[in-house]
């Protein structure tokens, strides 16, 4: 009711912040529960895997910088997780069709962010981790379903 008075008005909000917002978040939180759910039966907790993000930007010492390195770790998570949502939705602003299909274009989109983070993102970084084939294949399998499908559902709920 809210929104058809608003529209009626001329003063309908945009979508953009709340769509980004919980898009962003709504994958960050999914994304790092699927990495520590991953990392925690091979013997990586959850604050040595957040120092590992953040060794990213400081490098090997980022293990050495305690609580502080664990949370600059989640900071630099989240800041990956909400200019992702923030690339899926403006892109959808210009092919609607990620809108109109979130299922296919979310998947791909997961694909696409595996993609950067894998194979441009982490090697310019200053820590990279092993590749495997099982190890690939489960990062794109959570890329799919925590973050590309997250941020597609969360969009085009806001966007339709």
């Amino acid at each position: 009711m809210t929104s058809s008075i608003q529209a009626a008005a001329g003063t309908q909000t945009s979508p953009a912040l709340p769509a980004i917002f919980f898009a962003g978040f709504l994958s960050g939180c999914m994304d790092i529960t699927a990495a520590f759910i991953t990392w925690w039966p091979k013997g990586v907790k959850p604050p040595r895997l957040l120092q590992g993000i953040a060794a990213g930007w400081l490098g090997p010492a980022s293990f050495n910088g305690g609580t502080a390195t664990v949370a600059l770790g989640l900071a630099f998570h989240f800041l990956i997780a909400f200019t992702a949502a923030t690339v899926f939705f403006l892109a959808s602003r210009k092919l609607t069709s990620m809108i109109r299909r979130p299922i296919p274009s979310g998947a791909l989109y997961g694909i696409a962010v595996y993609v950067v983070m894998y194979w441009v993102v982490m090697p310019l970084s200053n820590f990279h981790g092993t590749k495997t084939v099982t190890s690939s294949i489960i990062a794109i399998v959570t890329h799919i379903i925590c973050v590309g499908l997250p941020i597609a559902l969360v969009v085009h709920r806001f966007c339709r």
